[in-house]
């Protein structure tokens, strides 16, 4: 590695100190069950995701676990395909005009950041971040809100 790093020039050794200090990615608020841990989500991780603008939701959709109930770690296509055919998610944040529209949200706000919602599965715009993705979806496009991502079906 030393040899390699003798060879860099200005600009790639800038490039190879920016990416060993990257910090954490969205794949650090995750434990092995696939569980969100919400207090690992805020500061540093959530200040470099983007946020929505208008009546849109930032929502991280549910990953699944990472090791099977009988202790065998799943592969990384496997966790993929359980996060890009997620129709369950949880809410990020709103966007200033979310559920501002009096006619169309009578009652108020269908969900609100921190609830764990389900929404179509071709709903919104995927957005590929480090570590995964985020979906912006319209504040309409909400189906309902669970209280618990495990007692949705995911398949893979």
């Amino acid at each position: 590695m030393e040899a390699v790093e003798e060879n860099l020039t200005a600009l790639e050794r800038k490039w190879l100190e920016e990416a060993q200090n990257k910090g954490p990615t969205i794949d650090d608020v995750f434990n092995d069950e696939g569980k969100l841990q919400e207090d690992k989500l805020d500061g540093a991780v959530r200040d470099h995701l983007p946020h929505p603008t208008g009546w849109r939701l930032s929502i991280l959709p549910y990953r699944g676990a990472r090791v099977s109930k009988g202790g065998i770690a799943l592969a990384d296509e496997t966790q993929k395909k359980t996060q890009l055919g997620t129709t369950c998610g949880y809410v990020l944040e709103a966007g200033p005009l979310a559920y501002c529209d009096q006619e169309k949200f009578p009652t108020g706000p269908w969900c609100q950041p921190g609830d764990w919602i389900i929404f179509g599965r071709y709903a919104g715009s995927r957005i590929p971040i480090d570590g995964g993705e985020i979906r912006f979806i319209n504040d309409d496009e909400v189906l309902g809100i669970v209280s618990d991502p495990e007692d949705i079906l995911h398949l893979t």
